[in-house]
C-alpha cells in the first residue's frame, strides 16, 4: 500500500458525484411532499370554506383555527381515542406478527409455504374488498360470527357489533390487525433467517432454555428490524381511515367512533371547513412526530453502536 511522508495513507479524494445523483430524487421529494405540506400549513391559518371553493378569496385568520380546536373538548376525546386505538393495534400486531414469524421457523416446508401463501393473500387483498367480507362476517342478521357464537350457547342472535363503540372498535381492531400482521410476520421472519445458528446452538449447549435463547440472543439480534417495523406500525395505525370510515357507513355511530383521520375528513369534505381540517391535520402531524421520536432515537443509538 502506498504511503506518503510520515507513514500515513493518503485520504480518499472526495467526489461530488454521489451528491449529484441524489439531486433528482431530492427535487422529486420536495415537489411531491413539500408543496402539499406548505399548502396545508397556509390553509390552516385561513378561513377556507365552501365559498372559497367557488372562487371567493380566503380570509387570513392567523391562529384562530388552532385556538378553536385546542379549546374544543371533542378534539381531545378523539385524540385520546386515536392514541388508544393506535397503541393497542400496534402492540397486538407486533405480538401476533412476531409470534407467527417464530412459528414459521419451526414449520415444515410445505406447511410454511401454505401459511405464507395465506398471509400474502390477506396482505394483497384490496381494503374495500376485505371490508366487504368482514362486514358480512359481523352482519347482524346473516353474519357467520353471530351464528357460530349462538351455536355454542351464547346469546348473540341479532347482535349488532357496530352499534356500541366498544364492540365497534373490537371489530375494527380485528380487521386492522388481520391486515397488518402479514407485513410484520414476513419482515421479522426474514430477519430471523439471518440470526447466527452457531450462537443459538452454543447457548443451547450451555443449558439456556428456549425463552432465554429468545430473550438474550434472537431478539437482540433482530432488534433493528423490530424497531423499524414497530415505527411503521405506529405511523400506519395512527393514520387508519378506510376501515373506520366503512364501518361507520355500515352502521357505526360517527360521533362516538371518530378517529383523527375520519374527523379530518368530516370537517373538510363533510362540513366544508377546510381550514379547520388543515389545522387538525397539522396537529396530527405533530402528534405523529411525538409518538415516533422514541423509536427514531432508539434506531439512531442502534446505528451508533
Amino acid at each position: 500500500m502506498t504511503t506518503v511522508e510520515g507513514g500515513k495513507a493518503p485520504r480518499a479524494r472526495r467526489t461530488p458525484l454521489p451528491y449529484a445523483l441524489l439531486v433528482p430524487a431530492t427535487i422529486a421529494l420536495v415537489v411531491a411532499l413539500g408543496y402539499p405540506l406548505v399548502r396545508q400549513v397556509v390553509l390552516s391559518f385561513q378561513d377556507f370554506g365552501l365559498a372559497q371553493q367557488f372562487g371567493r378569496p380566503p380570509a387570513w385568520i392567523g391562529l384562530q383555527n388552532y385556538r378553536d380546536l385546542l379549546t374544543d373538548p371533542y378534539l381531545w376525546t378523539v385524540t385520546l381515542r386515536t392514541l388508544l386505538f393506535c397503541l393497542v393495534n400496534a402492540a397486538a400486531t407486533m405480538l401476533v406478527g412476531v409470534g407467527l414469524a417464530l412459528l414459521m421457523q419451526h414449520m415444515s416446508k410445505p406447511i410454511r409455504i401454505l401459511v405464507q401463501s395465506g398471509l400474502l393473500l390477506a396482505w394483497a387483498m384490496p381494503v374495500v374488498a376485505a371490508m366487504t367480507v368482514w362486514e358480512w362476517l359481523f352482519d347482524t342478521q346473516y353474519g357467520v360470527i353471530n351464528y357460530l357464537l349462538t351455536e355454542i350457547g351464547l346469546d348473540f342472535e341479532g347482535h349488532s357489533w357496530l352499534l356500541q363503540p366498544l364492540s365497534f372498535f373490537f371489530v375494527a381492531t380485528v380487521i386492522v390487525v388481520w391486515m397488518s400482521v402479514p407485513f410484520v410476520a414476513f419482515t421479522v421472519y426474514a430477519a430471523l433467517t439471518q440470526v447466527s445458528e452457531d450462537m443459538v446452538e452454543a447457548a443451547e449447549i450451555d443449558g439456556a432454555s428456549g425463552w432465554q435463547r429468545l430473550r438474550h440472543i434472537v431478539l437482540p439480534s433482530i432488534r433493528p428490524v423490530l424497531l423499524v417495523v414497530a415505527l411503521l406500525q405506529v405511523i400506519w395505525d395512527l393514520r387508519v381511515f378506510t376501515q373506520i370510515y366503512i364501518l361507520q357507513k355500515a352502521g357505526g355511530s360517527t360521533h362516538d367512533t371518530n378517529l383523527l383521520g375520519t374527523y379530518i375528513y368530516r370537517l373538510g369534505i363533510g362540513s366544508g371547513k377546510f381550514g379547520m381540517a388543515a389545522a387538525v391535520a397539522m396537529f396530527m402531524l405533530v402528534l405523529t412526530v411525538v409518538l415516533t421520536a422514541p423509536y427514531v432515537r432508539a434506531m439512531l443509538k442502534q446505528e451508533e453502536n
